[in-house]
């Protein structure tokens, strides 16, 4: 990034308008957005064969199964934590490239962060209800939404939140306003697809596990896409 002395002829107002203008140019010069959005794409693109391989299914031969995503609950807190040290080193080589500096260490901090809401939050539903019966559906929505919240996808947009405050970028926010309403309201994380699907009940709860996390991850690539394109044009 270069800048250029201009004077202001002593006017107060042009130099507060020049010294906003300076530094609105400095954010945009920071701003890592698509290196961001491409290292979490990634990272749950590569989750899907530890959640197909790692998950225990129990299919009863009325119908009904039983499953718990092992392979996930082992994957996704080590894949977080490295994911946002990329992350953050991208952030502070391009800062260092331009001469500027990065604020991504809240960035960083609340990604390291809510990779631990996830484990503490599985570990207190099983203690939870190794204790109290499980509750009979119809389960509330709100249970639903919460429960999307704290997985790793939910966790995904509360870090991105954060990346919005620091980067002051009103592109960013709407793109995680639709992932987030994507994520907690439209893709159905926790149930399987139907037999009708395909294969065998087992082979549709993986699918239905599967799917929504392939659909995340396209999106997050795609924002990715967006903006490094965006970013090209405006240099």
């Amino acid at each position: 990034m270069t800048t250029d002395s201009v004077s202001a002829d002593g006017d107060p107002r042009r130099l507060l308008a020049e010294v906003r203008a300076l530094a609105h140019r400095v954010r945009v010069d920071q701003r890592m957005t698509w290196a961001a959005l491409l290292v979490l794409g990634a990272t749950t693109l590569l989750a899907i064969p530890f959640d197909w391989f790692g998950m225990w299914v129990n299919c009863l031969p009325e119908g009904g199964c039983q499953f718990a995503r092992r392979g996930m609950l082992y994957y996704w807190p080590a894949a977080m934590v490295l994911a946002y040290a990329i992350i953050a080193l991208c952030y502070l080589r391009a800062a260092r490239a331009r001469g500027l500096g990065a604020r991504v260490l809240p960035y960083a901090i609340t990604g390291a962060v809510t990779t631990v809401v996830f484990p503490a939050a599985w570990l207190a539903v099983f203690l939870y209800f190794r204790s109290h019966p499980y509750p009979n559906p119809p389960l509330p929505y709100w249970y639903f939404v919460l429960d999307r919240l704290v997985m790793p996808w939910g966790m995904i947009g509360v870090a991105l939140l954060v990346l919005v405050w620091l980067e002051r970028n009103v592109g960013l926010l709407l793109f995680t306003a639709g992932y987030l309403a994507l994520v907690l309201l439209v893709l159905p994380m926790n149930d399987g697809f139907p037999p009708r699907f395909g294969g065998s009940l087992e082979f549709g709860m993986r699918a239905g596990m599967a799917v929504p996390q392939l659909i995340v991850g396209i999106v997050l690539l795609l924002g990715a896409a967006g903006f490094a394109r965006a970013r090209r044009r405006h240099r």
